[in-house]
């Protein structure tokens, strides 16, 4: 959880208790990105299609900024959901080694929209690639001296 106002904090733990089945109790500490916000990291486990679930408890209220990741294992991808209230959710397909699996049938349909001059190729393929919500969230995911972090890097 990268923001919540404080007001939201403990309906963020209920609704994460509700979809992991058990109690939650998760560590706030103030997000300096965003005065009045409160941040919290939490690891969980749980089957495929949980992180789906996750995301989708947290996507109804406006004022949060989240990330929910879900490793690959051997019967599932893996799975990146990033909230923001201006630009809502993205959700990604990730592999072993974590990178973006965009499906063939989204990069034709964006190679389409260009070559119609709906949309520049570029930005599309950046909007595939989920880069408005990193670029949005990037201030959010350095949390403060001593908060654990988790850093995405650009390959090149």
């Amino acid at each position: 959880m990268h923001s919540a106002p404080r007001a939201l904090c403990p309906h963020v733990e209920w609704a994460v208790a509700g979809v992991l089945g058990t109690r939650v109790s998760l560590d706030w500490i103030r997000q300096p990105a965003a005065p009045g916000t409160w941040r919290s990291e939490f690891s969980w486990q749980g089957e495929a299609g949980t992180a789906s679930q996750l995301a989708s408890a947290l996507r109804g209220w406006h004022l949060l900024r989240f990330e929910v990741t879900a490793e690959p294992c051997p019967t599932a991808e893996g799975e990146r959901y990033s909230c923001t209230p201006d630009l809502g959710i993205f959700h990604a397909v990730t592999g072993i080694h974590g990178d973006i699996l965009i499906p063939e049938d989204r990069l034709r349909a964006a190679l389409v929209r260009s070559q119609r001059g709906e949309t520049d190729l570029e930005a599309e393929i950046a909007r595939l690639l989920g880069k408005p919500w990193d670029d949005e969230l990037e201030p959010f995911r350095y949390a403060g001296e001593g908060a654990p972090v988790r850093w995405l890097h650009q390959v090149v």
